[in-house]
This record gives structure tokens, C-alpha cells and sequence, in this order.
């Protein structure tokens, strides 16, 4: 396995930078958090994220590419009174995730208690019968092709093409076709200027 290294807290979700995966989970109550990496024949590797910042569990594996299916393990309180319901044994989907692989398809260990007797916890493992999160590319080659402008370069960009002096103001969208609402006073309605 490859070696765990702290990684960040931000962004959320799983990251790839060409290197690696940067995974981060935020819980305000959890007691420990395992990233599950799922292979292709449905074997699990749990990795326990150790780095908490700001609630914000975190860890980034060397070695992890797109495609990687995953999903989380968080353990900590079970007290469904208070709202807590963490239970190890239900792999759970990334909040952040971009992509998702498979299908729920209603088995009982879905939940976190038990479907006959409500009160009793349920430690059946949802591996298998839950959807699991994917690691994205977040790169794209354009080839010969001109990426669009960033947002930084967009409105130096839009004032190139399109220059202030040749654009105009189309008021129809406001004050219906032909300008006679009968709301607006005509001292102030709008009018096209051109």
C-alpha cells in the first residue's frame, strides 16, 4: 500500500494533482475516519486518516488515479437521539465526490439500525449493496483548441471582442415587446437609446 502523507484540509472531497489523491472529510463528530479504496473485484483497502484540522479529516495517497472508486468509513458516536449515527460498518458515499459508481439497491445493511427492531443497531456492512464515490481528472487536454479565458483573464478578454462602445441595451426582456407597461410611469421607463 502506498504510503499515507498528511495532505490538506481544503478542498474538500477527493483531489487529484497528477501525483496523487488528496481525500478530506469534514465530521464534527467523529472519532476516526477511514478512506476505503474499492478494486475493481470488490476487495477494500481501509486507510485510517490520522491529520485533523478544523473537523476536517484529511490524508493524501501517492499512486492514486482517476477511475478509483472509494468511499468513507467514519467511527464515533452512535446516539441516534442526538442525531449521531456512525457506524464503520456503512461505507458512505463522499459528499464532495464529482463522480459515482453503481447502485443502492434497498438491502437492509443500508441502515444504520436494525429494520425489524429499530432501537438495535445494525453492523451488517453496506460494501457491495451502496453506490461508491470515483476520483475525477480535473485536467483536460485541449490539444490544438484555445481553452476558454479563466476568470481572471474573462473580462479583459470580453472587452477585447466585445467593445463597450459597440454594444447596446435590449430592454424588451423588462418592459415587454414594445415598452407600454402600464405599471412603470413613462417618465421612467427605460428606453433603448440606439
Amino acid at each position: 500500500m502506498n504510503p499515507l502523507w498528511p495532505g490538506h484540509p481544503y478542498p474538500l472531497g477527493a483531489t487529484f494533482d497528477g501525483s496523487g489523491v488528496n481525500f478530506a472529510l469534514f465530521s464534527e463528530v467523529a472519532d476516526a475516519v477511514e478512506v476505503c479504496l474499492i478494486a475493481d473485484d470488490g476487495t477494500e483497502t481501509r486507510v485510517g486518516l490520522t491529520e485533523v484540522d478544523g473537523h476536517v479529516w484529511h490524508g493524501y495517497l501517492t499512486g492514486i488515479e482517476p477511475g478509483q472508486r472509494y468511499g468513507f468509513r467514519v467511527h464515533g458516536p452512535y446516539d441516534p437521539a442526538n442525531g449521531h449515527r456512525c457506524n464503520p460498518a456503512k461505507l458512505l458515499l463522499d459528499p464532495y465526490a464529482k463522480a459515482f459508481d453503481g447502485q443502492i439497491d434497498g438491502d437492509g445493511s443500508l441502515y444504520s439500525y436494525d429494520l425489524n427492531s429499530p432501537a438495535k443497531f445494525n453492523d451488517a456492512d453496506s460494501l457491495g449493496h451502496t453506490m461508491l464515490s470515483v476520483v475525477v481528472n480535473p485536467f483536460f487536454d485541449w490539444g490544438h483548441e484555445t481553452p476558454p479565458p479563466s476568470s481572471m483573464t474573462r473580462t479583459r478578454w470580453v472587452t477585447r471582442c466585445c467593445p463597450w462602445s459597440s454594444t447596446r441595451s435590449l430592454t424588451g426582456a423588462t418592459t415587454g415587446r414594445h415598452g407600454t407597461s402600464t405599471t412603470t410611469p413613462s417618465s421612467t421607463r427605460p428606453t433603448s437609446g440606439a
